[in-house]
């Protein structure tokens, strides 16, 4: 009897030791819950209308320039840039009172795809970007609608998975609320408010009255091209490797017709050259103290074609009818510089937002509130090109 006790008691003694060795085991980490829309708003949808957890992404070109990400803690959204053009704006939750976002310039200090927190038991941070080595970081996270992390700056996990793959180490995050910070930050545009590589905002002077364009003295040799036109101011800005180095006055052969956002790339090289007439006498005033003299002759425009960005995909791959390019017109003198350094692979935004927070008569909001209405609102179409 002892016997058979012993042999049936050896199985419970073995089954009693697997379990102590699978509890002392590691338990395996949960997968990490799914915060956010899982596709990208129409890039149409105005910014006031996109809810918590809504976001909109562009362009995951990784060739196009240098990244930087403004935060707007007063709006509760981010807004990123690649090569002084913004591709992508997300909802946010950043910290509640007593866990605040600090303010300020931050570069990414280091990337973890499925980061857990050492503070806070365990909790799951994907996609995290940190900007402190005290624990402010970008990650994707829980977004009620309001300031309610404990000091991060929670992201949509879709989008959040975007712009960790778009991003690089040493990325600029600039984070700016009311109060503390100038209005083109606190309330960012289509055009890039910062110096990407260094954080600083810039305060890029309009053109004088009766000035038709400007040019740097001395722009970057290098780098990519990428260009936004602003139906509403009448203005088209050029950057090069994120930094502005031309902007024009532009005439409009349509001016009155609105067709959504829309994004272009320079499909074939420039080819062929035109006869550059003698600038006007107010043309020549305007930019014989900032610029050099213009070339005798101007390359015709390059071909374009459409970019297919979210709400308008099956436009991906369309060739841009010469037609429609032709519908803007640019002095000689500014096409002169520009067409050149148009190559496969340059961009160009259209936009029927204003290029500036100063110019388009939003008033500074508070912190919660919905803030202006952006450069997605309404925007122009493919007629708005460049070039005659």
């Amino acid at each position: 009897m002892g016997r058979y006790r012993s042999a049936a008691a050896r199985p419970r003694r073995i089954t009693a030791g697997l379990l102590v060795a699978l509890l002392a085991l590691p338990l395996p980490s949960l997968a990490a819950p799914f915060w956010g829309e899982r596709q990208s708003s129409p890039v149409d949808t105005p910014l006031d209308a996109l809810v918590p957890g809504a976001w909109i992404w562009g362009g995951d070109d990784t060739r196009g320039g240098p990244m930087a990400v403004v935060v707007s803690l007063t709006e509760q959204r981010a807004y990123v840039y690649r090569n002084g053009v913004l591709i992508g704006v997300s909802t946010i939750s950043s910290g509640r009172p007593g866990y605040d976002t600090p303010t300020g310039v931050f570069t990414v200090l280091q990337k973890d795809r499925d980061h857990r927190s050492n503070l806070y038991n365990d909790a799951p941070m994907p996609f995290q970007q940190r900007l402190t080595w005290d624990g402010i970081a970008l990650h994707a996270g829980g977004l009620p609608g309001y300031p309610e992390s404990h000091g991060c700056v929670h992201l949509p996990s879709g989008f959040a998975r975007h712009l960790f793959d778009a991003s690089n180490l040493g990325m600029t995050v600039v984070v700016a609320k009311a109060g503390e910070a100038p209005v083109s930050l606190v309330h960012p545009g289509p055009a890039s408010p910062i110096d990407p590589h260094t954080g600083a905002d810039i305060d890029s002077p309009p053109l004088a009255n009766g000035q038709p364009w400007a040019w740097a003295l001395s722009p970057p040799t290098v780098g990519p091209i990428s260009m936004i036109l602003s139906r509403s101011d009448r203005m088209l800005v050029v950057y090069r490797n994120g930094i502005e180095i031309g902007r024009s006055r532009v005439e409009l052969a349509r001016p009155d017709e609105h067709g959504g956002t829309r994004a272009y790339i320079v499909e074939g090289s420039a080819t062929g050259t035109s006869a550059n007439p003698e600038p006007s006498a107010n043309t020549e005033s305007s930019t014989a103290t900032n610029t050099p003299t213009a070339p005798a002759s101007t390359p015709t425009m390059p071909s374009w074609i459409a970019i297919g960005v979210p709400g308008a995909e099956q436009q991906a791959g369309q060739r841009v009818p010469a037609s429609v390019v032709n519908q803007v017109s640019l002095p000689d003198a500014f096409k002169a510089r520009l067409l050149p350094l148009l190559v496969p692979g340059s961009v160009l935004v259209a936009t029927d937002a204003p290029l500036s927070a100063q110019s388009n008569g939003e008033h500074l909001r508070v912190i919660d509130s919905a803030g202006p209405r952006g450069w997605l609102d309404e925007v122009d179409t493919a007629r708005h090109l460049g070039g005659d």
